[in-house]
């Protein structure tokens, strides 16, 4: 009995779908009439979303994107102002340790002094010089940069006393590239090495600095 009224369900549904061509869809049975408004409703959403609803989507995730970052920078400020205290304190300390770092750089007018003192320090120990030649000044952004190559002849404690009278002089200098040769005849130390030491740059120099900065930022666009 309900594969008899499975039958006649099928055959009455079959029954619906015949004859509609050229039938106007308001004359057409239920069942037809149904699966064609839901077509159009399928249609009329697909292209509403790819022609208007997807914009709108793409727009609210930007949107949502860019709240996320606002508030990650809001945070970020808020514990600025919370710390503004601690940091303006930490920056006078840095201002502070940066200027007893350029009260270690000499000024132009003080590098023969500087070389000088350099030269006596290696005398005073008994060191004898063979080779003491300033190199080409090296300019940064700041500072100057002044390589000495030097060699000098002595004994291992007179050497070791030597680089500690560089390393506690007012002035900053540094030992770089040391090469220590011991010689056979003497049984003397010859020690090569580059000394670097640094001046600050008059405010003239400081200028032409930044101005060959911005040539060459410009140059790189």
């Amino acid at each position: 009995m309900a594969r008899l009224n499975l039958n006649l369900d099928l055959a009455a549904l079959q029954e619906q779908f015949q004859g509609l061509q050229g039938r106007h869809p308001g004359l057409w049975p239920q069942v037809p009439r149904a699966l064609l408004l839901i077509g159009v409703f399928l249609l009329i959403v697909a292209l509403g979303w790819g022609l208007y609803w997807r914009g709108l989507f793409e727009e609210l995730e930007v949107g949502q994107m860019q709240e996320e970052k606002l508030k990650a920078e809001y945070q970020d400020k808020i514990k600025q102002a919370v710390n503004l205290a601690v940091l303006r304190k930490q920056k006078e300390h840095v201002l502070q340790y940066v200027s007893q770092l350029e009260k270690q750089l000499p000024s132009r007018a003080e590098m023969d002094a500087l070389l000088s003192d350099i030269n006596q320090a290696g005398v005073g120990r008994g060191l004898q010089f063979e080779l003491f030649k300033p190199g080409q000044v090296v300019a940064k952004e700041y500072y100057a940069e002044l390589p000495i190559n030097v060699r000098l002849i002595g004994t291992y404690h007179d050497l070791g006393a030597f680089t500690s009278d560089i390393a506690n002089m007012p002035r900053i200098v540094t030992l770089n590239n040391l090469q220590i040769v011991r010689q056979e005849k003497t049984g003397q130390l010859t020690l090569d090495a580059v000394a670097k030491t640094f001046r600050y740059l008059d405010p003239e120099e400081v200028q032409q600095q930044r101005a060959a900065a911005a040539k060459r930022k410009e140059a790189r666009k």
